[in-house]
C-alpha cells in the first residue's frame, strides 16, 4: 500500500500544476492532503474519478480556508469527518477512513504563527487531539496519522535549530507534545526509515528558501506500534513541486 501525505496549499492552484498526473504517475493508493482551501464542488474531479478514487471531503466553513481531503483507491468502510469538536471540525482538521481493522487519520494541525492568540488555540487543539486518539486506540488498535503537524519535533527537522525568536511550531510545548505523542504508541515513519538523516518538508516562499533548502520538517506519517514493523519506506519527495510542502510517502504491507 503506497500512502502519501500532503499539504498542497489550496487543491485548484496545485491541480493545476500537475498535482492529480502526479498522483498517477506514482500510483498512489491513498492520498491525504491538507489545507485544500475548496469545497468539493469547486473543482473537476473527474480525472481522480476515471482512475478508480474514492472521494472524501471536509472543508471548512470558512471559504478557502483549511479543509482536508482523502483520495483512496478503496472505498472505505466508515468515514468521519472531524473528531465531533465543533470548535476545530468548524475548520475542516480532520478526517477518518477505515478500512477492515486500519484507521487512516488525515489531519491538518492548526498553525500559531499568525498570533499568540492561534499559538493558544493550536496548544487546545493538540490537548484534544491526543484525547481523542487515545480513546481511538481503544478500539482501533491499527492506526495511522498522516498529516501537517505543524511542528518541528527535533534539532534534526529545523535548518537553524539554534534560532532565539521562538516561533510557533519550534517551541518547547509543542516539541514536548511530540514527545509524549510517539510516546502514546506512534512511530514517526520518516525517522524509522531515516535515523540521522537531514530532510525538510516544507519551506517558506521568502528568500528563495526552497533552492537554499532552508526548511522545517512538520509533515508526518506516524504509524502505530502493531503495524510500524510493516513500513517498506518512507521518503519525502522534495522534487513535486506543487506547494510550499512537498509529499511524504511512504510504503507499507498490510
Amino acid at each position: 500500500m503506497k500512502i502519501a501525505s500532503f499539504n498542497i496549499n489550496g487543491v485548484r492552484a496545485a491541480e493545476k500544476k500537475g498535482l492529480f498526473k502526479w498522483v498517477e504517475d506514482e500510483q498512489i493508493d491513498f492520498l491525504g492532503v491538507q489545507e485544500v482551501k475548496a469545497n468539493r464542488d469547486q473543482i473537476d474531479l473527474k480525472f481522480m474519478e476515471d482512475l478508480g478514487y474514492e472521494i472524501y471531503w471536509h472543508s471548512a466553513e470558512k471559504k478557502g480556508y483549511s479543509g482536508v481531503a482523502v483520495f483512496s483507491k478503496r472505498k472505505a468502510d466508515t468515514v468521519v469527518l472531524g473528531m465531533g469538536n465543533d470548535k476545530y471540525d468548524f475548520e475542516g482538521r480532520v478526517i477518518r477512513t477505515d478500512y477492515d481493522d486500519l484507521s487512516l487519520l488525515n489531519c491538518y494541525f492548526p498553525s500559531g504563527s499568525s498570533g499568540e492568540e492561534r499559538h493558544v488555540f493550536k496548544l487546545d487543539f493538540l490537548a484534544d487531539f491526543k484525547k481523542y486518539v487515545e480513546e481511538l486506540l481503544e478500539t482501533r488498535k491499527k492506526l495511522i496519522v498522516m498529516g501537517d503537524y505543524n511542528i518541528v519535533h527535533t534539532e534534526k527537522d529545523i535548518h537553524n535549530p539554534t534560532r532565539k525568536d521562538n516561533p510557533s511550531g519550534y517551541r518547547p510545548e509543542e516539541r514536548k507534545w511530540m514527545d509524549e505523542w510517539f510516546n502514546l504508541g506512534f512511530r514517526d515513519a520518516y525517522r524509522k526509515m531515516h535515523p540521522e538523516e537531514i530532510n525538510f518538508s516544507w519551506w517558506s516562499y521568502r528568500a528563495n528558501s526552497r533552492n537554499k533548502d532552508k526548511g522545517w520538517r512538520i509533515d508526518y506519517c506516524s504509524v502505530s506500534d502493531p503495524i510500524q514493523d510493516k513500513i517498506i519506506s518512507c521518503v519525502q519527495q522534495k522534487e513535486a513541486f506543487f506547494s510550499d510542502h512537498c509529499p511524504v510517502v511512504m510504503e507499507i504491507d498490510l
